[in-house]
C-alpha cells in the first residue's frame, strides 16, 4: 500500500488505486502527509480542517477525525498505527516506498559525482510521480492556499532543470514540448520562457523565437511595467545578429526548494520538526518562517524575487469613474497622521471594484509618500495564493531615508496571509483589498474597514460612458441605463460589457443588451482572461467555500425573497445556519446582517440561479 499525494489524495495497491471522497479525514491525512515524519501541532490540523471558523468543539472533533482515518486505514489493510499520537499533535510515518511526496523529493536530490544523463533520468523519474490536478479532493482551504503554492514550486524547480539538461544535450524539441503548455500557465517564471525561445532558434524556427519574445515583453509591460530580464534581452541580441548560440553545458544545479522537507540527523534519520507548534500559531506554509521588517532583506527567497519583481507605482486606472466619497475617505484615512503605520481594509463582493478603488486612490496620493508606492498582488493569475514568504520577497525594502511609502497588498485570501507581514517596515501606510473584512487583522493591527458596495447607477452609466465614449452612449441612453442594470452595477460585468461593444463597433448597445440578457452570467466572459469573466470570478469565490457554505448560497440565491435572507430561511441540511451565514458574509457573497437581516446583491443572486439551474441539468454520473 502507498500513499499518492502529487494529484488527487488516494490510496494505491498494486494497479488498483482508489481516490479517497472530499471529507474532513481527508483533509486531515493531507495534512499530515504534507509533513511526513514530523510532528504536526494540533493547531495546525484544526486550521487545516476548519481554517479561521473552528467550532467551539474542534479538538474533540479533531480525534474523531482520526479515529475515522484510522478505519478508512483498516479497509485498506493499512496499520493504524501509521498515524502516531504524540505530544503536541500527530505524526505521520511514511518512507519513498509509502509516499510518493518522499520519492520524488529522493529522486530530485542529485548525488554527488552524477552524471547529467543520470540525473535527466532520474528528475524525469520524479515528474511522472505527479498526476492530476493537486489535493483536487481535498476541500482544506487553508491546505490549497498556504501548503499546495510551495509543492507546485518544488515542481517547477525540477522542470526547469529538467528543461536545462536537455537543452545542453541538445534535445531541443523535447524542450519545446515540455515547455509549450508551462510557460503559459506559469507567466511570471522568465526562465521558462528564456528555456521556450532558444529551443525554437536552435531548431530554426528563428521568427517563432523572436514572437514569442515579443509577447513575453508585451504582457511584463503591460502587466507590471517592466522589461525582460538580462538572459531575455541577451538572446534576443544574438537571434537578431543570428548569432550561433554555440553548444551548452549544463548549468550548475541550484537547490531546489526544501520547504516541508524533514531534516536529517548525522545517522541519516529524520531529525524531529514541529509543523504549526503552538508558540507559532499561524503558519503560513508547510514550515513557517518568520517575517519581520529586518527579514525582508534577508530571508526573501532568491528564486521568487527574480522570478516577479516588485510592481511599479500604480498608474492612474483606465476608465475610473465615480466613487468619489469613498475615495475621499481612504486618502483620509490613509494620510492621517502623515501616513504613518496607518491601515485600511477595502472588502467587499468579488467583481465589485475593491482593486480598481485601491490602485486609482494609491495613484491619486502618490505624492503624499516619498518613499514610493508598492503593489504587490496576493493570488497568481490561476487562483493560487501567495505564501506570506513569496509576499514578503517582494515588498523589497525602501531606500534609505526615501521617507514614508504606501504599501497596496491586493486580493488578499485571509487574514494569517498578510499578518505576519505586520506591522509594515518603516512605518509604512497599508491599503488591503480582500473579499474578507479582515477584522482579525484589525483587531489586533488597528485600522479601519471600507465595506465597498455595488456602483450607484449614475456612477454605472459615467463607467459606461468612460469606457465606450459619451457619443455612443448619449446615442442609446435608454439602453445604457438598462445594461447598467443588468450588470447589477457590478464594475467587473460593466467593463466585460463594455469590452465586448469596443470589440464590435457596429454592435448598438440594445444590440449587446439583448443578446447578453438571454443568460447575463455565462455571457459576460471574455475568453481570452478569466480575470474577466464572471463566471471564473465568481466560481472561484465559490470554490474556496467549504461545500455545504457553497451550497447553502446556491440554495440561498434561488430561494431568497428580493435578495433578503434569514437564518430561517437555511435549511438544517447546510449546518448551524448563523455559521453558515457567516462565513458567506466573510467570503463577500452576504452583506449586513445581524442584528438585521442579510442580504445578497441582485447579481449574485441572478448568478446562484443560474449556477443553481446549470447544475441542476447536467445528466447525473453514471457509477461504475
Amino acid at each position: 500500500m502507498r500513499f499518492q499525494l502529487l494529484g488527487p489524495l488516494s490510496i494505491a495497491n498494486g494497479d488498483e488505486t482508489a481516490v479517497l471522497k472530499p471529507s474532513k479525514p481527508t483533509s486531515l491525512l493531507a495534512a499530515l502527509l504534507l509533513h511526513p515524519n514530523s510532528v504536526v501541532s494540533t493547531g495546525y490540523l484544526l486550521r487545516a480542517l476548519w481554517d479561521e471558523e473552528q467550532p467551539a468543539t474542534a479538538r474533540a472533533a479533531l480525534q474523531t477525525c482520526v479515529l475515522r482515518l484510522r478505519r478508512i486505514f483498516a479497509k485498506y489493510g493499512i496499520d493504524g498505527a501509521t498515524i502516531e499520537s504524540v505530544p503536541g499533535g500527530y505524526r505521520m510515518h511514511a518512507s519513498d516506498r509509502t509516499l510518493d511526496l518522499v520519492r520524488f523529493r529522493a529522486l530530485a536530490d542529485t548525488p554527488a559525482g552524477e552524471d547529467a544523463e543520470g540525473e535527466l533520468y532520474r528528475l524525469k523519474e520524479a515528474l511522472a510521480l505527479w498526476h492530476g490536478p493537486l489535493l483536487a479532493n481535498v476541500a482544506s482551504r487553508m491546505l490549497h492556499r498556504d501548503a499546495l503554492p510551495g509543492l507546485v514550486e518544488e515542481r517547477l524547480g525540477v522542470l526547469e532543470r529538467v528543461c536545462d539538461l536537455e537543452l545542453a544535450a541538445g534535445q531541443c524539441r523535447q524542450v519545446l514540448v515540455d515547455l509549450w503548455d508551462t510557460v503559459r500557465d506559469h507567466p511570471g517564471r522568465e526562465r521558462f520562457a528564456e528555456q521556450l525561445i532558444e529551443a525554437l532558434y536552435r531548431t530554426g524556427r528563428q521568427a517563432e523565437a523572436l514572437a514569442e519574445y515579443r509577447a513575453v515583453k508585451e504582457r511584463l509591460h503591460d502587466e507590471l511595467g517592466i522589461d525582460p530580464g538580462p538572459g531575455l534581452q541577451r538572446l534576443e541580441l544574438a537571434i537578431l545578429r543570428a548569432e550561433d548560440l554555440g553548444p551548452l553545458s549544463p548549468a550548475p544545479r541550484a537547490a531546489l526548494p526544501a520547504q516541508g522537507r524533514p531534516q536529517l540527523t548525522a545517522a541519516g534519520a529524520p531529525l524531529t520538526a514541529v509543523v504549526g507548534a503552538p508558540e507559532e500559531p499561524a503558519p503560513t506554509g508547510p514550515a513557517r518562517v518568520a517575517v519581520t521588517a529586518t527579514a525582508l532583506a534577508v530571508q526573501a527567497p532568491r528564486t521568487v524575487t527574480a522570478e516577479v519583481p516588485a510592481a511599479p507605482a500604480p498608474r492612474a486606472v483606465p476608465g475610473f469613474t465615480g466613487r468619489v466619497r469613498e475615495r475621499a475617505e481612504l486618502a483620509r484615512r490613509l494620510l492621517a497622521d502623515g501616513g504613518e503605520g496607518a491601515l485600511v481594509v477595502v472588502s467587499g463582493a468579488p467583481g465589485i471594484g475593491k482593486t480598481a478603488l485601491a490602485l486609482q486612490t494609491a495613484h491619486e496620493v502618490r505624492d503624499s509618500f516619498p518613499g514610493g508606492v508598492t503593489v504587490v498582488t496576493m493570488s497568481r493569475p490561476d487562483g493560487s495564493v501567495l505564501t506570506s514568504e513569496e509576499a514578503a520577497a517582494r515588498l523589497r525594502p525602501a531606500e534609505p531615508d526615501a521617507g514614508r511609502r504606501l504599501l497596496v497588498l491586493d486580493d488578499v485570501a485571509s487574514g494569517w496571509q498578510v499578518r505576519p507581514l505586520l506591522p509594515a517596515p518603516e512605518g509604512a501606510a497599508v491599503l488591503l483589498t480582500s473579499r474578507r473584512g479582515l477584522a482579525a487583522v484589525v483587531a489586533t493591527h488597528g485600522g479601519a474597514v471600507h465595506r465597498l458596495d455595488v456602483l450607484p447607477a449614475a456612477d454605472s452609466r459615467s463607467l459606461l460612458a468612460a469606457l465606450l465614449g459619451e457619443e455612443r452612449t448619449a446615442a442609446e441612453p435608454r439602453a445604457t441605463a438598462e445594461l447598467a442594470e443588468l450588470c447589477g452595477h457590478f464594475p467587473l460585468a460593466l467593463r466585460i460589457a463594455a469590452a465586448r461593444l469596443l470589440t464590435r463597433p457596429g454592435l448598438t448597445v440594445e444590440a449587446c443588451l439583448d443578446w447578453l440578457a438571454g443568460n447575463p452570467p455565462a455571457r459576460l466572459t471574455l475568453a481570452e482572461d478569466p480575470r474577466l469573466s464572471v463566471p471564473a470570478v465568481l466560481g472561484q469565490a465559490l470554490d474556496a467555500l467549504d461545500p455545504e457554505a457553497g451550497a447553502a448560497f446556491l440554495h440561498l440565491g434561488a430561494e431568497a425573497d428580493g435578495g433578503i435572507v434569514h437564518p430561517a430561511d437555511v435549511p438544517e441540511r447546510f449546518g448551524d445556519a448563523e455559521t453558515v451565514l457567516e462565513q458567506l458574509a466573510e467570503a463577500g457573497l452576504l452583506e449586513d446582517g445581524p442584528p438585521g437581516p442579510y442580504r445578497m446583491h441582485s447579481f449574485l443572486q441572478l448568478y446562484a440561479r443560474w449556477h443553481h439551474r446549470t447544475k441542476s441539468a447536467e445528466p447525473a454520473a453514471v457509477p461504475h
